[in-house]
């Protein structure tokens, strides 16, 4: 589905000097630095994948969304995404493709939301029945009827970024780049983003490349993980081997009936400490099981409830972020 060989893409940026003089100085001799935004990227994504293209600011994600999306040409390099080149075959291109950059629109700031549908189902040229059809399923999915008639400068955040994902999917496209589609959304909002985005993948197979720093995205959606650090991919594997990798010890915390002594200690624990009624065990999960702690804390005392802390997300990608040094 995407394909993209040794990618590069360098920007050229004006140093200005401080001061009146450096001011006329930099005028008249002015100075240049090449940033390398992309640095020999390579990767492969398959129909039907959703992606998390995570990396710091200034990693070269926004870079590549916008080459794969046919924004930007690169250096050098080769990409096909859906077997076309994005640059040279941009008609066809983004016909196949939606784009949703958190911070950018595409809708008409002034007409209501239903018009500037309207308006995409002309520009992709939708016969009149499918355009029907798809508004009153992306209506239904993502609750749009009362914000139908609304102006766009009016919505909220959250009911626009939800518009916003609607007009990219107005056409079907087979491929959604989302670039920091969550940034600024409240709570529920993430939750019915992230709900929707999981049912087009499964009910339509929509390959899905989502770039963001919000964690909670990356948990909730993404399966794999390509890490992108001073334009150069550093990581490309499974989340859940990521959780293996940087998972470290767990904490049980257990509630009783009546206030125990202490926790006999057996392999794999860690640590205990026990307050009134209640014990936080610490347990290393390559030696004991979660399941196997339990089985033996219940043998040795009545339980009344208990939970298990694990590493949050944010954690875990801060942690190869450190193995990185980005």
């Amino acid at each position: 589905m995407i394909d993209v060989n040794n990618l590069n893409k360098s920007f050229k940026v004006y140093k200005r000097k401080n001061g009146a003089f450096g001011a006329v100085r930099s005028m008249l001799r002015p100075d240049f630095e090449y940033i390398q935004a992309l640095d020999d990227v390579s990767f492969s994504i398959g129909k039907g994948e959703i992606v998390g293209y995570i990396g710091p600011n200034g990693a070269g994600k926004s870079t590549t969304v916008k080459v794969l999306s046919g924004i930007l040409v690169p250096d050098s390099g080769t990409v096909t995404v859906g077997g076309l080149v994005p640059w040279k075959d941009r008609k066809t291109h983004v016909a196949n493709i939606g784009v949703v950059f958190g911070q950018k629109s595409q809708l008409w700031w002034d007409v209501p939301v239903h018009d500037s549908f309207e308006l995409l189902g002309d520009i992709y040229r939708l016969p009149q029945d499918k355009y029907q059809k798809n508004v009153s399923m992306l209506t239904e999915l993502l609750d749009l009827s009362d914000l139908m008639p609304v102006p766009v400068r009016q919505l909220s955040l959250g009911q626009r970024v939800r518009c916003e994902i609607a007009a990219s999917l107005l056409h079907e496209p087979g491929i959604l780049f989302l670039d920091e589609p969550t940034i600024g959304l409240d709570a529920v909002s993430k939750l019915a983003v992230r709900k929707f985005i999981r049912e087009i993948n499964k009910e339509k197979g929509v390959t899905v490349i989502l770039t963001t720093h919000d964690t909670g995205d990356i948990e909730a959606l993404a399966e794999r993980i390509l890490l992108i650090g001073k334009g150069r991919i550093l990581y490309d594997g499974k989340f859940g081997d990521l959780k293996k990798r940087f998972r470290g010890s767990r904490t049980l915390k257990v509630h009783f009936s009546n206030t125990p002594c202490g926790i006999p200690m057996t392999g794999g624990i860690l640590n205990s400490r026990v307050m009134e009624n209640v014990a936080e065990i610490e347990f290393n999960p390559d030696v004991i099981t979660a399941s196997d702690l339990i089985s033996y804390i219940s043998g040795l005392f009545q339980i009344t409830d208990l939970e298990i802390n694990t590493m949050v997300a944010e954690e875990i990608i801060a942690g190869l972020y450190r193995e990185y040094k980005i």
